[in-house]
């Protein structure tokens, strides 16, 4: 009986320092939980203080007007479907379905910027980089990228998907101090735009992912690097068939 009795005492003391460790643990989770939460409320605050800074400083419709006023803005009718198939391939696939984020996209960068401890992803959409181009610094930050999205939603509500398009293509940086497809046309190619072959469409379309890197008078290899993954992109998007791929050529 005693050995008995000893040993029940030394089981219900283990079940009850059993039950005080899962009581600790789910308490620190909903510590974790709760202090995660309220950094989250933190960002998405001044995310959208950001937001709203911007368009006091401009109006979303001013921005818009004056980015069409440029000289050099080329409308999507003065664009080959070809370039056009091409910047949504490698920029954003989801582009037509998504509604001014991916949140396929952002989950993956997430979980890459998470396992490496840094931003080097943004899982950002057209919407989204149009959204940077018009209002924001290329700092990569958290608030930044909050205010970001709450002007891509902005602008989904406001345009339509080949309005945000357009403007896009007329307001991404392509290196040497060209802004917009037509400006980069005349500068690289020396012609308009509805000119492009089709390997021209996918090199101009793979330039400002990195437009320092892919410069064409800079690094003309590393655009020729870039333009076959836009091909790529494009095949694998199912907006080419393979043959068409080997095709687009110099």
């Amino acid at each position: 009986r005693t050995v008995t009795s000893r040993s029940n005492r030394y089981k219900q003391r283990n079940e009850r320092a059993s039950r005080t460790l899962w009581k600790t643990i789910l308490r620190l989770l909903l510590l974790v939980v709760a202090v995660a939460v309220m950094a989250g409320c933190v960002l998405i605050g001044r995310g959208y203080q950001m937001y709203q800074a911007a368009l006091t400083q401009q109006s979303l419709e001013s921005k818009v007007e004056e980015i069409q006023s440029d000289s050099g803005y080329t409308e999507l009718s003065e664009l080959p479907e070809m370039y056009l198939s091409a910047v949504v391939a490698v920029e954003d696939h989801r582009f037509e379905q998504h509604f001014g984020i991916d949140l396929i996209a952002i989950g993956r960068a997430a979980w890459n910027n998470l396992t490496t401890w840094s931003l080097r992803e943004g899982g950002s959409t057209i919407t989204q980089q149009l959204a940077k181009n018009m209002y924001f610094t290329q700092e990569k930050s958290f608030i930044r990228k909050v205010a970001e999205m709450f002007m891509a939603f902005r602008l989904e509500r406001t345009y339509t998907k080949d309005e945000i398009l357009e403007l896009y293509v007329n307001s991404i940086y392509f290196g040497d101090g060209y802004y917009g497809i037509g400006d980069a046309c005349e500068g690289y190619l020396n012609e308009s735009p509805i000119e492009m072959t089709d390997y021209e469409c996918t090199l101009m379309a793979g330039i400002p992912n990195a437009p320092s890197v892919y410069s064409l008078t800079e690094n003309p290899a590393l655009a020729e690097q870039r333009q076959k993954y836009v091909v790529r992109q494009m095949v694998k998007y199912a907006y080419i068939t393979e043959d068409q791929a080997q095709t687009i050529t110099k």
